[in-house]
């Protein structure tokens, strides 16, 4: 008797885009300091398959050691069981884990994009560069969270934030939503992890990560600035409104009610939902949310907005709509040029002597 086939569960989504492609017989750029970056870029490869795979990841040395996370330090985490602690610390990771793997396929998918709208021959090399660094991060990501086997679903809000910037015909606004938005999320998120962990082989794969994710949100800066600023201003302001709508979504996101993923999370750790929000509230209460430990950042405030305000795309008419929406618009600089691979030996990481 012949085994009868399994159908394999759907895991995919497909659906149409409406980016031009873009030709350019000109192979020179307007813009010099994309050579440097592409040159960078090419330097600074690096293969997943290299890093050391048999480190053993130890069940009694949690990922993220609770000292080191905001949750460690709400009352309510506290009070609960040693057990419940160590299964909600061992989830939670899982599931941002997760998150960063499906964020790094939006970003492959994003970046091919831009390869072929963009109309700079140049930023078309660096866009490519980019879409092999997305690639890697995938592999590396898909590795580890299949090495802890713990695999949660992409949260909404992120999925509809890449999917919208994805079905943009402007190439303009397909790096404004990632190289700005979802590349400045990602990179305040993995400096935290990088400073979170003492897992080796996580501490390595967030050290290379990082180190691209930094020339990414370079690229943004370097090709849009000037582009944004020979626009006319109803362009301008256009490409304003898609930056503001794209902080909204994902503002808008965080504070929704749990996914389904982390309503998993807390059922395996045998927490009830409404009394973990109430925790989060009296945590806020107290300022714990709200004040990182020394060395994470605020994606939001310390990279996305002084990011949009730098390249002009916070507009008087936005500045308004970004504070009527209870999302402060920081200018301050200082935490972004310091991530952002202005040169390679001369980052955040490598001023810790962080081995490469």
């Amino acid at each position: 008797m012949t085994a009868k086939a399994q159908a394999l569960p759907d895991t995919s989504h497909t659906y149409d885009t409406l980016m031009k492609v873009s030709w350019n017989f000109d192979y020179g750029s307007q813009i010099a300091k994309l050579d440097d970056l592409y040159e960078r870029a090419k330097d600074n490869q690096w293969n997943a398959s290299e890093l050391a795979w048999d480190t053993p990841i130890d069940p009694s040395n949690p990922i993220i050691a609770q000292e080191h996370s905001q949750y460690g330090r709400m009352p309510f985490f506290q009070k609960l069981s040693r057990a419940q602690q160590e299964t909600f610390m061992a989830h939670s990771t899982a599931q941002m884990l997760s998150q960063f793997l499906h964020g790094e396929q939006g970003a492959l998918l994003t970046a091919a994009t831009i390869a072929h709208g963009v109309p700079d021959v140049k930023a078309k090399y660096y866009a490519a560069t980019q879409t092999v660094d997305e690639a890697r991060h995938v592999e590396a990501y898909d590795r580890y969270v299949n090495k802890i086997a713990i695999h949660y679903p992409m949260v909404p809000w992120l999925k509809q934030l890449i999917d919208v910037t994805l079905q943009t015909n402007n190439y303009c606004k397909v790096m404004i939503g990632m190289n700005m938005i979802v590349e400045g999320l990602a990179l305040g998120a993995f400096n935290n992890m990088y400073r979170q962990t003492e897992e080796p082989l996580l501490k390595a794969i967030t050290f290379n990560v990082m180190r691209d994710e930094s020339r990414h949100v370079s690229f943004g800066h370097v090709y849009l600035t000037p582009t944004i600023a020979a626009l006319h201003a109803d362009d301008r302001e256009d490409l304003a409104q898609f930056a503001f709508d794209g902080v909204k979504i994902l503002m808008e996101g965080q504070a929704a009610p749990m996914d389904a993923g982390f309503l998993k999370v807390l059922e395996v750790s045998g927490i009830d939902a409404e009394d973990f929000v109430a925790g989060m509230k009296e945590a806020e209460a107290l300022g714990i949310t709200r004040d990182l430990p020394p060395g994470q950042i605020h994606s939001v405030k310390d990279l996305m907005m002084p990011a949009l305000v730098r390249a002009g795309l916070i507009t008087p008419r936005t500045k308004a709509m970004f504070e009527a929406a209870g999302i402060p618009v920081n200018a301050d600089l200082t935490v972004l040029e310091a991530m952002e691979d202005k040169k390679s030996d001369m980052n955040v990481l490598n001023a810790e002597q962080a081995a490469y």
